[in-house]
């Protein structure tokens, strides 16, 4: 018998979550993913398999790497909302990706939707 990992876990949450949620090209899926050390932010038309636009602290970083906190995580939500907004995306639907919607998740959402992103 093969043990479960926390991975395997998740993975079955997001599946579960991306059965119901579908991004298009007039609402794209903000897809959220949070490793160790990073936050990645992406906006995909599921319709065409294109990804129209993203955000990360690695692109945010620049010459300093940012540590993974609430306050990153606000910051790459206004981030998001920023390159979204410069690509006429106002309204998303919001994949948390199997990640549980608390502390960093929320945060970064707040700071999304106080950007001007609707979801």
């Amino acid at each position: 018998m093969k043990m479960k990992t926390k991975q395997d876990y998740r993975m079955r949450r997001h599946w579960r979550v991306r059965r119901k949620v579908h991004g298009t090209a007039e609402r794209p899926r903000m897809s959220v993913y949070v490793s160790n050390r990073h936050i990645y932010v992406q906006f995909i038309d599921d319709t065409a398999g294109a990804t129209l636009a993203a955000a990360s602290t690695l692109a945010a970083a620049g010459e300093q790497p940012l540590k993974l906190t609430v306050a990153t995580a606000r910051q790459i939500g206004q981030l998001a909302a920023q390159a979204a907004l410069a690509k006429g995306i106002a309204q998303v639907v919001f994949d948390r990706g199997g990640f549980t919607y608390k502390a960093r998740l929320k945060a970064l959402a707040d700071a999304a939707r106080q950007g001007g992103l609707k979801f």
